[in-house]
């Protein structure tokens, strides 16, 4: 495999097919990109990713960017859960981050775990305050930013009353979902409600891994971020396509964090599953591997040559979208990663950090 870690330039690309055959404002952005990692790679010597921001204009989009709503801070403190970088993020920290790895525009949401820990009128309440407060920001700070917002998931009542304010009136770029609530993943017939809005409105469904009732503290030595938020991830992805609910729902854009879990490793399982469970075979009939090249998956905490090159040998680079997991981990660390992985050429790492998004959010093209 091609070393990308030694600075090189290349030729121009952008008569190439790949983007020729995208709209003009993505090839705008893929220009940026370019242009932004032509310099890098002309630098040379000590940190080329983020020594690019200091010359160029921030073209990245990064999908997993948290917020911490006032209010959702004050519920965190009350139900006694939560940790100091969560509860001491500020708008600030995550725009500093933002210029210092050259991102245009974060996707804010709120990490696990979500409204998890409540339900009924709180639960309503406090995704709508959080919903409201995001929404503020993306208008106080054009351009920067963008909002997956919140449902209360196990009340479809409340699901469809918040998805309808948080798309029409919010102007919301998209709807983020844990990937389980209790001891249900995002297959279950309980949200078919949700999940048929979602499809009707042709909606993008980004999802952040949580520890399901299952698999809280099952080892003292290991926390749910070590291994459950991935496992988790998996979980709800086999969920959706083995239920059928990836057939029935195919206007749902879905984007999964963490390179898709423990899936990549995972896949002659997936693949073979069918072959299997006569019943799966119904829900996949084109295969497995149609449904999952179909979905999104992000880079954050997984950006590095294990990780990417799984997950690169699994689906194609065009559904791969660029994620830092802020304020747990900074851009910097995953553009520098991306780079020092060794996978991607620069076409596809521009793709990745903002040509792939924009598929998704067209509004960021301009």
């Amino acid at each position: 495999m091609t070393d990308l870690r030694a600075p090189r330039l290349r030729g121009c690309f952008c008569c190439s097919p790949s983007t020729q055959s995208l709209p003009t404002s993505s090839r705008r952005g893929f220009l940026l990109g370019a242009g932004a990692l032509a310099l890098t790679a002309a630098i040379g010597g000590g940190d080329r990713a983020t020594a690019q921001t200091a010359e160029t204009k921030p073209f990245r989009i990064d999908v997993h960017h948290h917020l911490s709503p006032p209010t959702y801070v004050t519920a965190s403190n009350d139900a006694g859960f939560g940790d100091p970088l969560m509860k001491n993020w500020t708008i600030e920290k995550s725009l500093a981050d933002m210029d210092k790895a050259g991102i245009a525009t974060s996707m804010l949401s709120v990490t696990t775990p979500a409204v998890n820990f409540t339900k009924g009128d709180a639960a309503r309440k406090l995704c709508r305050e959080s919903n409201e407060y995001a929404a503020k920001l993306v208008a106080d700070y054009p351009g920067r930013f963008g909002n997956f917002a919140m449902l209360p998931l196990t009340d479809a009542e409340g699901s469809l009353r918040e998805l309808t304010y948080a798309l029409d009136t919010l102007k919301a770029d998209g709807i983020a979902l844990m990937t389980s609530y209790g001891d249900k993943w995002l297959g279950d017939p309980l949200f078919l409600p949700v999940m048929e809005e979602l499809n009707r409105r042709k909606t993008l469904v980004y999802t952040h891994p949580t520890a399901a009732n299952c698999c809280v503290n099952l080892v003292p030595t290991q926390p749910p971020v070590m291994i459950e938020f991935g496992t988790d991830t998996t979980r709800t992805i086999a969920d959706i396509v083995f239920s059928g609910n990836a057939r029935r729902f195919p206007d749902i854009s879905w984007i999964f964090s963490h390179a898709g879990g423990t899936m990549p490793f995972l896949i002659e399982r997936f693949v073979r599953h069918p072959l299997l469970a006569p019943k799966a075979k119904e829900t996949v009939p084109d295969g497995t591997l149609a449904e999952l090249k179909r979905f999104f998956y992000d880079t954050a905490q997984t950006s590095n040559r294990s990780s990417m090159s799984a997950l690169a040998a699994t689906i194609p680079p065009s559904q791969i979208v660029f994620g830092t997991d802020f304020p747990y981990r900074t851009g910097s660390d995953h553009v520098k990663g991306l780079r020092e992985a060794g996978v991607f050429t620069e076409e596809q790492i521009v793709a990745i950090e903002r040509g792939n998004a924009l598929k998704l959010i067209p509004r960021l093209a301009g």
